[in-house]
């Protein structure tokens, strides 16, 4: 499997994983000119941006530390495109979420990973 076809698998998981929590999701893989955002998700009144990251093992350390500050600006760049493409009023609220999967398949969600930048 390449890195793309393992992503989507990998997404899939979060999305059933976000459903089962009671979430609804809006779109996957989101793009902007510069950036994508895995799954955006809809609960209790908040937009929530996903980013999901997968690890194998701990070779190239935890799936959480990959979304350093340059990825959060890029995520958060892409929420700011999808606001305006779809509509949505400055006021509604948005947070952003981190899921890691790791190679033994436990799931890792963090809410409010990080603010927008």
């Amino acid at each position: 499997m390449n890195k793309r076809s393992i992503g989507t698998a990998f997404e899939e998981i979060s999305a059933k994983y976000l459903i089962s929590k009671g979430y609804r999701i809006l779109e996957k893989n989101f793009r902007s000119r510069t950036s994508e955002i895995d799954i955006i998700a809809y609960k209790d009144g908040t937009i929530i941006f996903c980013e999901i990251k997968y690890r194998s093992g701990s070779d190239y350390g935890d799936a959480l530390e990959a979304v350093d500050i340059r990825k959060q600006k890029k995520i958060c760049h892409a929420a700011r495109f999808f606001y305006m493409c779809r509509g949505y009023s400055e006021n509604m609220p948005c947070r952003f979420d981190v899921i890691a999967i790791y190679g033994d398949k436990g799931i890792k969600h963090i809410e409010n990973a990080f603010d927008f930048i």
